[in-house]
C-alpha cells in the first residue's frame, strides 16, 4: 500500500482536523527530516489554505479544533497547537491551548517552524482597494507608470491578464504589457470587475 493510500485510509479520506470530505489530500507538516505516517495528515483545501497563509483565518472553521487537537496523530495535534496559538486572542482558543498537552519532541516540532508567534493577520496580495487578488486574475493600472529600465510607459487604465502573484512580496505582482513582463506595485492596481 503507498503512503498516501495509508494517510487517506487512516482519515477515512476526510480532513483529519475539520472532518470534510471535500478535495482531501496528504499535507506534509513543515518542517520535516524525512516522511512518515506520523507527520503527515490529511487535509482539506481550506484548511490548507488557511495553515499555508494563502487564506486569513476563518474563526469560526478551526473551532473543529476542539474535537480534532485530541487526535493521536502527531502531526495533527502539532497543526492543531499551531492554529489554536494564531487564533489566541479568541478566547475558546486561548482555553484550547491550555488543555492541548505536547511532549517535548512535537512541541519542538510545533515550535519550529515560529508560527507560533503570529497573530491571525495574513499577508496577501490585495488591489489599492483592499481586495484579495490571486494568481491568474486580470487587473486594471490605476495609474500610469514608467517601467524602469525600458521606454514603455504604461498608462492608466491598461488591463493586465492573468497576473502572477510575486511570492516572496505581497506588494507586487507581475504581468505582461505590450508583450514585456513587468513587476506593478498593487497599490496602482485594481482587480477587474470590483
Amino acid at each position: 500500500m503507498k503512503f498516501e493510500e495509508i494517510i487517506l485510509k487512516r482519515s477515512e479520506h476526510k480532513c483529519e482536523l475539520c472532518g470534510s470530505d471535500q478535495l482531501v489530500k496528504v499535507y506534509e507538516v513543515p518542517p520535516q527530516d524525512k516522511t512518515s505516517e506520523a507527520n503527515c495528515i490529511a487535509v482539506c483545501a481550506v484548511c490548507q489554505n488557511q495553515i499555508d497563509k494563502k487564506a486569513e483565518l476563518d474563526h469560526e472553521h478551526w473551532k473543529c479544533l476542539t474535537s480534532s487537537m485530541w487526535s493521536e496523530v502527531p502531526g495533527v495535534q502539532v497543526v492543531a497547537w499551531r492554529i489554536l496559538n494564531r487564533l489566541k486572542a479568541e478566547s475558546w482558543a486561548a482555553e484550547q491551548i491550555d488543555m492541548l498537552y505536547l511532549d517535548d519532541d512535537n512541541l519542538a516540532w510545533a515550535k519550529a517552524t515560529g508560527d507560533h508567534e503570529n497573530d491571525a493577520s495574513v499577508d496577501l496580495h490585495r488591489d489599492a482597494n483592499g481586495t484579495i487578488l490571486l494568481q491568474g486574475d486580470t487587473i486594471v493600472l490605476t495609474k500610469s507608470l514608467d517601467v524602469k529600465g525600458t521606454s514603455l510607459n504604461a498608462k492608466m487604465g491598461t488591463v493586465v491578464k492573468n497576473i502572477r502573484l510575486v511570492e516572496e512580496n505581497t506588494e507586487q505582482i507581475e504581468g505582461k504589457i505590450e508583450g514585456q513582463t513587468i513587476v506593478i506595485l498593487t497599490k496602482y492596481v485594481r482587480k477587474q470587475g470590483t
